[in-house]
């Protein structure tokens, strides 16, 4: 008789499920913020980092309630990066279809939103501000490369935070069990 067992989730399995979840709330949250002209609010970006810190625990909770309570260090970093890297993706291609298809005069309104906030400070020159809005504009994400560097930023982000969030919830299986 065979012995066939559920085999136990992998950390890449829970990045990619948690990532999708993840992901959509950010998305969601992304949009209502566009909608309601709230993205330029700092303390509303804040709550975007608090998402993803909690998409990572969440996922790092799950995969030890499935793997007997352990998780390593790695482990935890490989999930978060995993997850980091699908959130990328949903809220890259987001991005990429709002600013283009849904709203084309966002990347407008931001470039004015960033001049009238240099213009307010009196320690900067119209020389500079022009300079930095041509640098801002060019640096601009619009076109699918930008798809890319969400990707990349947001994984790099999450791997980040989970250098300290693992370091928290990691519980190492002991060496001789």
């Amino acid at each position: 008789m065979e012995h066939t067992s559920t085999p136990a989730v992998t950390p890449a399995s829970v990045g990619i499920r948690y990532g999708l979840l993840t992901g959509l709330v950010t998305v969601i949250y992304s949009f209502v913020l566009k909608a309601a002209d709230l993205e330029q609010k700092p303390v509303m970006g804040f709550l975007t980092f608090g998402i993803l810190i909690g998409g990572i625990v969440l996922a790092h909770k799950f995969y030890k309630q499935h793997n007997g309570g352990f998780m390593s260090y790695g482990q935890g970093l490989g999930i978060a990066t995993v997850a980091g890297a699908v959130i990328g993706v949903l809220s890259g291609i987001f991005q990429y279809i709002y600013v283009n298809f849904i709203d084309a005069q966002y990347v407008q309104r931001t470039l004015e939103t960033a001049r009238a906030k240099m213009e307010a400070d009196s320690n900067i020159s119209e020389e500079q501000i022009d300079q930095a809005m041509q640098w801002t504009e060019k640096m601009m994400p619009t076109g699918p490369i930008s798809i890319v560097w969400s990707i990349l930023a947001t994984a790099v982000f999450a791997f980040l935070l989970a250098l300290i969030i693992s370091a928290i919830t990691k519980n190492t299986r002991p060496e001789f069990e």
